[in-house]
């Protein structure tokens, strides 16, 4: 039998894990080292879940930055992003364990904004490729809840940002508090914050970060209105 409110958490040594081991809650969450859960292998899965029961799999652990990883490593990336996700499937599937999936709001086109979750997606990048073929096979199984998250790390880092591109940033911390409210939840759900560009999010933390613009034939490989629409969200935390 499955233990009540226990959730193994795949990428627990990541930059989001540490912000979720902070805060209390009537989750008990268990963190194990890739050693102990590796999810490219499909034997480490099953033998680690058949001893720790979880009722659900928290999917953190993925190949994210940089960026430019998946471009020159196209291997790596979908052998987490893709086959380590389509593993940790076949096994809840298995085991009636419910998957609950951090995808990215980069799975949308980014031309038109204000997505909802029943709109087309068309990745504009090998990340958010990456993150669809995980998704993919998370849609498949019933028992799962797909997050398409736009977030970052708090401080913003970079020295400039896009005034032109609009975009849901939250940070990690902010995220925390909303998983913890949509966890029992299932199907896909648009998680980020208020509608900004990428200069006025990160002015209020960062008063001297520079105006940077994306325009036509440049040389940054970023959509202008990525954002999405979050009116789901809105209705569940309300």
């Amino acid at each position: 039998m499955l233990i009540k409110n226990k959730i193994v958490v795949t990428g627990g040594s990541g930059r989001f894990a540490q912000s979720l081991k902070k805060v209390k809650s009537k989750y008990k969450f268990i963190y194990p080292s890739k050693s102990s859960l590796n999810i490219t292998n499909l034997n480490s899965i099953k033998k680690f879940l058949k001893k720790e029961k979880p009722q659900s799999i928290l999917h953190l652990a993925a190949l994210s930055r940089p960026m430019a990883m998946h471009d020159t490593n196209i291997s790596k990336s979908i052998s987490l992003n893709i086959i380590g996700t389509s593993n940790l499937v076949k096994i809840c599937s298995e085991m009636n364990i419910k998957l609950i999936y951090f995808s990215t709001s980069y799975v949308y086109p980014g031309k038109k904004g204000n997505y909802r979750e029943e709109d087309p997606i068309l990745p504009w990048n090998n990340y958010a490729w990456s993150k669809m073929g995980g998704e993919c096979a998370v849609q498949m199984y019933k028992n799962s809840l797909i997050l398409r998250i736009s977030m970052t790390e708090k401080p913003f880092i970079h020295k400039k940002a896009f005034a032109n591109v609009k975009l849901n940033f939250l940070f990690h911390e902010d995220l925390v508090k909303i998983l913890i409210k949509i966890m029992d939840k299932k199907g896909i759900i648009n998680v980020g914050g208020q509608t900004k560009t990428v200069y006025d999010f990160a002015k209020k933390y960062n008063p001297k970060v520079k105006k940077i613009f994306i325009k036509k034939n440049s040389t940054y490989n970023f959509p202008l209105n990525p954002y999405m629409n979050l009116s789901k969200l809105k209705k569940i935390i309300r």
